[in-house]
């Protein structure tokens, strides 16, 4: 049975970011991405998980991201948004700019909004080219291209800040939000009493009213209907919704019952309703329909042309197309839901769905978490499989950088992926990114090389080294765990001492040879696969 609607945000639980895949932002899946191979060398594909060097020492909560945009959401545990990717139009809610590098992400606080003192962000949603924010309050914030309205505001070509949406309103009640979806041209909001609300545009009947609205305008011209503000879901009434998620054109949604509901776009069969018919209502589907509980559903996803529930077993079902030969391609896609017989002993905890890519996290005997990725046509490096393996994978595999690192969470998105990481010996001896920074070589206290005898501790995030006698108050032993600098620890989110142009090239060139470069030596005593390094 599944759970009455909460954030995404646990009490206590943090992780920290990791990326894979494409960083040329304002060229990502576009023709005139320059460069040979790898794309561009100022902005690399990562083709294993790095560490973001920007957010390494930034406690985070939340990753969101969509199938079908190349921008990114991270919520961290004081309830700030940081945000990085690209931008247009505004969907990151800053003008003027086609992107917003994640070496310096845009971090945002509710009350720099207008939010009153003490609101934090609680969810977030990213559509193609527009964003949305749900603060403590109910409230929820957006940003982005709103030429039909996804942005709930009055049609123009873009809302450049982050602004307020009006309501959602429920018997002339304003409802609080909790959670938030997004697609290419639609939004839809989840409140706390379970109802579900959507704007946009139904053309493909994703905002499930009951309607297209389709007419001719002029000529051989044709429009559909355009909502902007947040209307109710037809349908749904009688239901405590806990859990709302949305494809390019489709949109998936689970009650406390654990029963399924879709609408929206079905080409491809991805409603899993066994057949190519729009929803334009929320309709049951049959296998999560009850009564044998164990088969109900625990979690829905959506993909660029399919969805995935994971039912009360923790199977993993999936309907739609979601590879491009064999069964599940566009010839033979999954007309109803399907389990995926490669993930048949695995108990899935959480799943998720990017451009081409599927990740899935599954408990091992020994009480680790296993990440199990594959998809089709990964070209920028999104699965993160490594930099001496296949970028795609047609089967479900092992990930095998990620072993022994503790995922408990992932965001994928168009050309790249997030996954969010409890930091152990395995993280810490992961590859960041970029791979080197512009640190200096003497501590930065004294500016002195003391020899072996007292070698400079590195900080995690921008590798400046410091004596421990240096350090204010002074440490008398290498620590365990992570360690910032006190520049870092004052300073998050963008990266202290780093290059700009010569960092990356550097990092794109050590990532294609998968090495190590300016692995510094170890002081004594330091715990085996810690991140700290001396000089």
């Amino acid at each position: 049975m599944a759970s009455l609607p909460s954030s995404d945000i646990k009490e206590g639980q943090w992780g920290r970011v990791l990326i894979c895949g494409g960083t040329d932002w304002p060229k990502l899946g576009r023709k005139e991405r320059g460069g040979k191979g790898e794309g561009n060398p100022e902005a690399p594909d990562l083709l294993a998980p790095h560490i973001l060097r920007s957010l390494s020492n930034v406690k985070i909560a939340s990753v969101h991201a969509s199938c079908c945009a190349c921008h990114f959401i991270a919520l961290d545990t004081d309830g700030a948004a940081w945000m990085f990717g690209r931008n247009a139009p505004c969907a990151l809610g800053v003008a003027g700019v086609d992107f917003i590098s994640e070496n310096t992400p845009r971090r945002v606080l509710a009350t720099e909004l207008g939010a009153k003192e003490g609101t934090k962000f609680v969810h977030a949603a990213c559509g193609r080219s527009h964003s949305l924010l749900v603060d403590s309050e109910g409230n929820v914030w957006s940003a982005g291209a709103n030429n039909v309205g996804q942005c709930g505001h009055t049609v123009a070509p873009q809302i450049s800040t982050f602004k307020v949406i009006d309501g959602p309103y429920d018997g002339g009640e304003r409802q609080c939000v909790v959670k938030a979806a997004a697609g290419v041209t639609f939004s839809v909001v989840l409140t706390e009493g379970g109802k579900v609300f959507s704007f946009g545009s139904g053309e493909k009947g994703q905002l499930g009213n009951g309607r297209t609205g389709e007419h001719i305008i002029t000529g051989n011209k044709t429009a559909y209907d355009i909502e902007t503000e947040p209307i109710p879901v037809k349908g749904l009434d009688d239901k405590t919704i806990v859990d709302v998620v949305c494809g390019p054109q489709h949109s998936v949604a689970i009650d406390t019952e654990g029963v399924v509901y879709v609408w929206g776009y079905n080409g491809y069969c991805r409603l899993g309703l066994g057949n190519q018919q729009d929803a334009l209502i929320p309709k049951v589907v049959p296998q999560f329909a009850g009564p044998n509980k164990a088969t109900m559903g625990a979690q829905i996803i959506a993909g660029p042309s399919n969805t995935v529930v994971i039912d009360n077993q923790r199977m993993y079902w999936m309907a739609g197309k979601w590879k491009n030969s064999g069964e599940g391609s566009s010839g033979s896609p999954y007309s109803s839901f399907r389990y995926i017989q490669d993930l048949m002993g695995c108990k899935i905890s959480q799943a998720n769905c990017g451009g081409v890519t599927h990740f899935a996290l599954t408990t091992e005997e020994d009480g680790s978490v296993m990440t199990v990725a594959y998809g089709q046509n990964a070209a920028n490096g999104e699965l993160g499989l490594g930099p001496d393996e296949p970028k795609s994978a047609t089967k479900p595999t092992r990930h095998q950088p990620l072993i022994g690192v503790e995922v408990f969470s992932v965001a994928a998105g168009q050309h790249s992926t997030l996954f969010l990481a409890k930091p152990n010996d395995k993280f810490s001896d992961l590859l960041r990114h970029p791979i080197e920074v512009d640190a200096p070589e003497l501590c930065l206290v004294c500016e002195k090389d003391n020899g072996d005898d007292d070698l400079a501790l590195e900080c995690d995030k921008c590798d400046h080294p410091y004596h421990l006698g240096c350090l204010d108050p002074p440490l008398q032993a290498i620590p365990e765990g992570e360690w910032f600098c006190p520049k870092c620890t004052d300073e998050m989110g963008a990266l202290v001492g780093s290059g700009s142009k010569a960092t990356k090239k550097t990092g794109n060139t050590s990532a294609a040879k998968g090495t190590k470069v300016g692995t510094k030596r170890k002081a004594p005593g330091a715990m085996e696969g810690a991140s700290k390094r001396k000089k």
